[in-house]
């Protein structure tokens, strides 16, 4: 006897909506192509989500949920934070290409969505307090900091192989997590 699971049913959706929408973002992506990856009817989609749009909403969403889940800001390390982005983006290539498809097509709405919002305050109040504690410099306000630590952390990614070849492979992440700390640490650090 076949049981119905929509909580499967979803994540199923969701997974190949990251995959689509990573391929193709939003406006090049089919929801038939995006059904048949996860093995759903496509009129099923539309009974988990309105329309394309919330459906590439909800996968940046729950891309924001699992990042900080996944890869927790250390405020008084964050070469080793941002080491950590950089090993989650390596290992989880279509998420930053997803990430670039939200940015190009969704433009400064990226920063202003409730999700990311929230996880960049929290990111900001913890550097801030690191600041505060003397482990981050502060001659350099919060937000930057977190701007150009995600910056260094994803600045392999998405690159044309020339550029890659800059860097051996295996140094990449020691060159990320040594620049952020050069960038971020403190007086007495």
């Amino acid at each position: 006897m076949r049981t119905r699971d929509p909580d499967r049913k979803r994540e199923q959706l969701l997974q190949a909506a990251l995959e689509e929408f990573a391929a193709h973002g939003v406006a090049g992506a089919r929801v038939d192509r995006l059904a048949k990856r996860a093995g759903i009817s496509a009129g099923l989609v539309y009974s988990f989500y309105d329309n394309k749009d919330g459906l590439f909403e909800a996968v940046f969403d729950l891309i924001v949920e699992q990042t900080v889940t996944a890869v927790p800001i250390d405020a008084e390390d964050l070469g080793e934070y941002a080491g950590r982005l950089y090993d989650a983006g390596s290992a989880h290539p279509d998420v930053l290409r997803f990430v670039a498809w939200y940015q190009l097509e969704r433009g400064d709405t990226v920063t202003r969505r409730a999700s990311s919002s929230a996880a960049m305050a929290g990111k900001v109040a913890a550097i801030a307090e690191a600041q505060r504690r003397g482990a981050v410099t502060d001659r350099v306000a919060p937000g930057e900091i977190l701007a150009l630590v995600l910056a260094l952390a994803n600045m392999w990614q998405l690159r044309e192989p020339e550029f890659l070849d800059l860097v051996e492979a295996g140094r990449r992440r020691a060159a990320v997590v040594d620049a952020v700390r050069r960038l971020t640490n403190g007086p007495g650090r």
